[in-house]
């Protein structure tokens, strides 16, 4: 019995340990130098601390302190300096907090791409001509999304055939896949946004 709750304590706390948080933590070598970003690939502001411990490496010593990492960006958060000729040996402690502190560092930012709630294909028609009002705001978006021009794709133009009465290439908006669903009557990224928000 002494076992079986043991085990069964063991696996709630490697559970717990391997879940994914909103933030997750990568390196890049720059320099002589690793440097720990903190990429937030949600659209929720999170102020995050990291704390590296480790032998082969030096740091500074200074307080680790909160920063704010905005929703769909990646931030610098440490760098450790390996000591020459050897390999840094580290683990890291990460605190992820969505009430946000007025004392958090807002150090400078890359903004990424992240996922959307729905996948977002665009297919543009011969004759589209809402296109432009589409693409270019999703091409700034935070959002990742594809954009197929059907004359240049045959394959997926015949499989689109089959959903539509009318002939494609008289359809003037383009054809927007949102999670499985095919939409026409999008016509700008505001009406996109808003059926990308439904459930």
């Amino acid at each position: 019995m002494i076992k079986k709750i043991t085990l069964f304590v063991l696996l709630v706390v490697i559970k717990i340990n391997a879940q994914e948080g909103p933030i997750k933590i990568v390196t890049e070598e720059v320099t002589n130098r690793l440097a720990f970003y903190a990429v937030n690939e949600t659209e929720q502001d999170y102020d995050v601390q990291l704390t590296i411990k480790g032998t082969n490496f030096r740091q500074s010593k200074a307080r680790p302190r909160l920063f704010r990492v905005p929703g769909a960006s990646k931030v610098r958060m440490k760098m450790i300096i390996p000591l020459r000729g050897k390999k840094p040996n580290y683990t890291y402690d990460l605190k992820v907090n969505d009430s946000l502190s007025r004392r958090a560092v807002k150090a400078e930012f890359e903004r990424i791409k992240i996922k959307p709630k729905k996948s977002i294909t665009v297919y543009i028609t011969e004759k589209c001509i809402s296109c432009d009002s589409i693409v270019q705001p999703l091409e700034r978006s935070n959002y990742l999304y594809k954009s197929l021009v059907l004359n240049d794709h045959s394959d997926v133009k015949d499989q689109l055939k089959r959903s539509f009465a009318q002939p494609l290439d008289s359809i003037d908006r383009p054809i927007i896949n949102l999670g499985g669903r095919l939409f026409t009557t999008i016509e700008n990224y505001e009406q996109l946004l808003d059926e990308l928000k439904k459930e």
